[in-house]
């Protein structure tokens, strides 16, 4: 991990064992389904296919994977993907998984800010993250910076991220809440914090180790900022008011299967996805 002080570098590390703990448990959750009781597709909305378009026969990387469900859902749609993330056991697993689906995805494990050397130099037309990924990166733009060497002229990176709201109410709630209520901050700014991560998002037993993880949080205008300071180019930012699991009790199902608050709720967003692209390179100078 380079750049980054030691005492940084100790709060990744914890994370990465605390990814290694939760994997067996979100293995075994209904949440992620990977027994076959959900489809991989349904953890994409309709507009994120839309946004990313044609992905036959396109290098997608697919950044902080996890258990590599979305990763099977971008190869079935023809895109040759690898998937990477922090997680040793994360890869274990998402590779049974792309096995039992009859699905090929190239996993390795590398922290994002080491993907250029993990992934062996190559670039990708498009790389995709997403839905609670980039709370775990204590640098965005060292990580843009990073995305703008991986991915090849005119390729297209695409982010689908809980809202920068839907963390000030609180991803995970307690038991029962129903009320909209801020709980943390918003904005970005005061550094790393510290969760007690005993219990993960899923259903499951607790952590028997490695129960402390540590987030930071980015707003909006941080993710832009550092994106176009790396040199991409913004082409979409959509807003959305749906998730695809119910995180407060009296969410609506809709069509989709996704879930949205109630119409006598207050309409507020809780996923934002953005689209920016890297630029061509510069044609040669006439002579």
């Amino acid at each position: 991990m380079r750049g980054f002080d030691p005492q940084v570098e100790e709060m990744m590390l914890a994370n990465q064992a605390n990814w290694d703990q939760r994997t067996p448990i979100h293995l075994a959750s209904a949440f992620y389904g990977v027994d076959g009781s959900r489809e991989p597709d349904t953890w994409f909305a309709d507009y994120e296919w839309a946004d990313l378009g044609d992905l036959r026969d396109v290098d997608l990387l697919h950044l902080q994977c996890h258990l590599g469900v979305e990763s099977i859902a971008l190869a079935r749609r023809g895109a040759r993907v690898v998937g990477l993330d922090i997680s040793g056991e994360s890869v274990v697993q998402a590779r049974s998984v792309a096995r039992q689906h009859n699905v090929a995805v190239e996993y390795v494990q590398g922290n994002v800010y080491d993907a250029v050397d993990a992934v062996g130099g190559r670039q990708f037309d498009v790389i995709y993250t997403g839905k609670g990924a980039l709370c775990y990166l204590p640098d965005l733009p060292l990580w843009a910076d990073v995305l703008a060497r991986l991915l090849r002229p005119g390729g297209s990176f695409y982010v689908v991220e809980f809202h920068p709201l839907l963390y000030s109410l609180g991803v995970v709630p307690p038991d029962g809440e129903e009320e909209l209520l801020l709980r943390n901050d918003f904005l970005s700014g005061r550094g790393a914090e510290e969760r007690d991560a005993t219990y993960t998002y899923t259903d499951g037993p607790p952590l028997t180790d490695a129960r402390v993880s540590y987030e930071w949080r980015h707003e909006i205008a941080e993710v832009v900022n550092a994106l176009v300071g790396a040199g991409l180019r913004i082409e979409r930012l959509r807003e959305s008011a749906s998730l695809p699991w119910p995180r407060w009790p009296g969410m609506v199902r809709d069509e989709d299967g996704w879930f949205r608050l109630p119409d006598d709720a207050p309409r507020i967003p809780l996923l934002y996805a953005l689209a920016a692209r890297k630029g061509l390179a510069s044609p040669p100078p006439r002579h």
